[in-house]
């Protein structure tokens, strides 16, 4: 026959394995996990895809600037028909470094003016 103490203690240990197996289920959905979420250790490639802009052009119709790589494409929809405006919009350059050094001039100290009244 099994006595009180022998059975919380065995409802204690179930409790904590079942915590300790949800809790590694967390850990490596979080730091392993294929979502599109920004943590974790293994992050997927840069994202190629993406909407840069959007405008409204009257309450039916947008204008969508989306960026495929360094591409960008201006497309209309939610008229009758959807269509490409424009096409191979080069992208925003990216930053680089100055090709030389830069100097700032210097110029000689002005004397500070006289308040005093004459």
């Amino acid at each position: 026959m099994l006595d009180l103490n022998t059975l919380i203690l065995a409802v204690a240990a179930i409790l904590f394995v079942i915590a300790i197996g949800a809790l590694l289920v967390w850990a490596f959905r979080t730091f392993f996990g294929g979502g599109t979420s920004s943590h974790g250790f293994l992050r997927s490639r840069d994202r190629r895809l993406g909407v840069v802009e959007t405008a409204s052009v009257d309450q039916r119709r947008k204008l969508i600037l989306i960026r495929r790589d360094d591409v960008e494409h201006l497309i209309m929809v939610g008229g009758p028909v959807d269509m490409v405006v424009e096409t191979s919009i080069r992208g925003r350059p990216h930053l680089e470094p100055p090709l030389e050094n830069v100097i700032i001039a210097k110029s000689d100290l002005r004397p500070a003016p006289d308040f005093r009244k004459s």
